[in-house]
């Protein structure tokens, strides 16, 4: 993979830190191991993420401790309807993505190639501390991928649990096997971007590939502890077809059971798919119907507003168990230990005995380092 920049080495700071995966190869360059992109880097020179670098005999990481800002969020919109439901989570992003979406809704941070746009700083203690103080029982790495900044997100999620802190990542997946194991073993519950199902997207459309996600999924489901949900924003036209939605709501249930939930997202125009109309909300209900006709339990829509397709029903009896409007718990039918009040069936995820209150609110942090 041809890198995309280079960097003067003379303005490094404490935000740079070596990184962990990659090996040299026999013509002088070095190969990044984080991400199946494989960027080959001579010195001087910066991966497609822009944010791991190559400096001297090493790869480094340049953005270690930095950040495009922090907002407290409700757990739902990341989206997570099944871990710990109206709980508030301490949110932030760096810059940069190892992936090439055209349709990126966060573009602005995720491409970006200007360090300005971190302006914000943090140690792991300071960003476990804030989220203690502010009552929140999850941080998020989101905004761009956490995979390329996998160093600090491993150190930040340790901190915060030893805070009682849970870590919740928001990724696409595309990670490689060996710091995959770091990465998910430093993670309580993670939403996955399922982004098609067919290659050709992901390679036309994304600029990657779809086995080595689909490699995550399989991985999340048979060898971690990770509750996680999968996103997939449906573009008209793209990745919204009948016999797409229903070979992958097969795979999900086939190879990672009935009680992953889905989340079937409404795509808005933005950044090089300007011309792209809207999704149209029955679109997001067609593929929730066919999702739930194939044996996935808990499918939902989102980025529309629609009560009955953002809230939780029982598998068993249908019954409600949490009622949704946007991201506002309207009703919550659950015993204390996760069962259906109704007929008692389990409710696949992590609760509390009771839920929390957060609600909609979006609350912006300053975070002292």
């Amino acid at each position: 993979m041809t890198p995309t920049a280079t960097f003067d080495p003379s303005g490094l700071d404490a935000s740079t830190v070596s990184g962990r995966y990659f090996h040299a190869l026999d013509d002088g360059r070095l190969q990044c191991d984080l991400c199946p992109r494989f960027c080959r880097l001579r010195d001087g020179q910066r991966g497609l993420c822009f944010v791991r670098a190559r400096r001297g005999d090493e790869i480094v990481l340049t953005t270690y401790g930095r950040s495009s800002g922090f907002c407290i969020d409700p757990i739902e919109k990341k989206p997570l309807n099944h871990f710990y439901p109206g709980t508030p989570v301490l949110s932030f992003g760096t810059a940069g993505c190892n992936l090439a979406c055209k349709f990126c809704q966060n573009w602005d941070i995720s491409k970006s190639r200007e360090f300005d746009t971190l302006a914000s700083s943090a140690s792991p203690a300071a960003l476990a501390r804030a989220a203690v103080e502010h009552g929140c029982s999850s941080v998020a790495f989101t905004y761009n991928d956490p995979v390329i900044f996998l160093e600090y997100a491993v150190d930040v999620a340790a901190a915060c649990r030893e805070a009682g802190i849970h870590p919740v990542a928001v990724t696409a997946g595309e990670i490689c096997p060996g710091p995959r194991r770091e990465f998910f073993a430093a993670m309580d519950a993670a939403n996955v971007d399922l982004k098609a199902f067919t290659d050709r997207f992901y390679r036309e459309v994304c600029g990657a590939r779809l086995e080595p996600v689909l490699d995550t999924l399989r991985y999340l489901k048979h060898e971690t502890q990770v509750w996680f949900e999968l996103t997939t924003l449906l573009i008209p036209g793209q990745n919204d077809s009948d016999a797409e939605l229903d070979a992958m709501t097969r795979w999900v249930v086939e190879e990672l059971g009935p009680d992953v939930p889905m989340h079937f997202t409404a795509f808005h125009p933005d950044y090089k798919m300007l011309d792209t109309p809207p999704t149209p909300p029955a679109t997001l209900t067609r593929a929730r119907r066919q999702a739930l006709a194939n044996g996935v339990r808990y499918a939902y829509t989102g980025n529309v507003h629609d009560e009955d397709g953002g809230s939780t029903y029982c598998h068993a009896c249908g019954g409600l168990l949490i009622g949704r409007d946007w991201y506002v718990l309207t009703d919550w039918r659950l015993t204390e230990d996760g069962r259906c009040q109704a007929c008692g069936t389990p409710l696949a995820g992590r609760f509390a005995a009771q839920p929390g209150h957060w609600g909609a609110r979006r609350q912006r942090v300053e975070i002292n380092a």
